[in-house]
């Protein structure tokens, strides 16, 4: 339900929210001040005088998710409430009755006011990509991911962006929001400390988001079934696709497989002596090379030092 304010109770409303983001204030506060504002109607007159659209536009830069997502959808709504105002002033009033009934086309029914808002609102306020989707990423996008004001950090989020966009059909505002929330759930996980195992790990994910078969693992992330705070402590093999994973097991089953097998005993001999450390601990094997007329070869290998050589 829309409530009304007047421009000093906006004005007052903006002071407190300026105050509050350069004051250092917990997330917590500012979600407590916008949230009011959600059911606010506003004109282009009521914005102008009280100035509420700049302080929340600034919002949209703060490094907590929750607060630019909603300082962007309030923008968002405001700027719908001023286009819907101007549209209804310039349309053109419905011709009257003619004996209580309407004449011509206007005897059909007319769509209820305010159809199409909603569509009309997704499209204004989720700007859609245009470029093929698998060539998406921060650049073709053209999005702005210096939202932290830490350059390793802003350069970890570019670096999720790139692997959640590929290949998405989201809008670049959701693929953003969802990137800010799983940089900054990893920044938590490492003690609030761009280490080298917090970039190890943003580089880890990223190579993994963008591996062509793990489509699921994307929608996962971006769908919000799986966590920014889950994704952060996934491990490899939890981030490998089903595929990759049923390759590896085949793979690892293999390797048992050939360990497994029975392997040519090696014969120790005291009386050979390794050229290289000296040591006379020295296996060997005898193997039928050549013709049969000559000699076999032996093949040495130090059980000390590792050296190898053979002889005939």
């Amino acid at each position: 339900m829309a409530t009304t304010m007047d421009a000093k109770q906006l004005a007052d409303a903006g002071k407190q929210i300026v105050k509050a983001a350069d004051g250092g204030d917990p997330s917590t506060t500012i979600m407590q001040l916008l949230k009011p504002l959600q059911n606010v109607k506003v004109t282009e007159d009521l914005l102008r005088s009280s100035k509420i659209g700049v302080a929340v536009n600034k919002l949209r830069q703060n490094k907590d998710p929750q607060v630019s997502s909603l300082a962007g959808t309030l923008i968002n709504k405001w700027k719908q409430d001023v286009n819907a105002a101007k549209k209804g002033k310039t349309s053109s009033p419905a011709p009257k009755a003619v004996n209580g009934a309407a004449t011509g086309r206007d005897a059909t029914s007319s769509p209820a006011p305010g159809a199409g808002k909603a569509d009309s609102a997704k499209q204004e306020g989720k700007r859609k990509s245009t470029v093929a989707p698998e060539k998406r990423n921060v650049k073709t996008d053209e999005v702005n991911t210096d939202v932290t004001g830490n350059q390793a950090r802003d350069g970890c989020v570019a670096l999720i962006y790139n692997g959640l966009a590929y290949c998405a059909e989201e809008p670049p505002q959701d693929v953003l929001n969802t990137s800010r929330s799983v940089e900054l759930a990893a920044y938590e996980h490492f003690n609030q400390d761009t280490s080298q195992a917090y970039k190890q790990k943003m580089r880890s994910l990223f190579q993994n988001l963008k591996m062509k078969g793990n489509e699921d693992l994307r929608k996962g992330v971006l769908t919000g079934e799986i966590t920014p705070k889950k994704f952060v402590t996934m491990t490899s093999d939890e981030l490998k696709s089903a595929e990759k994973r049923a390759q590896d097991a085949a793979l690892e089953k293999e390797n048992m497989s050939k360990s497994m097998a029975a392997q040519e005993e090696k014969a120790i001999s005291t009386t050979m002596t390794c050229r290289k450390c000296r040591q006379s601990r020295v296996a060997y094997t005898q193997a039928q090379t050549r013709s049969a007329d000559e000699p076999m070869t032996t093949f040495c290998e130090c059980t000390n030092c590792g050296n190898r050589w053979k002889f005939s």
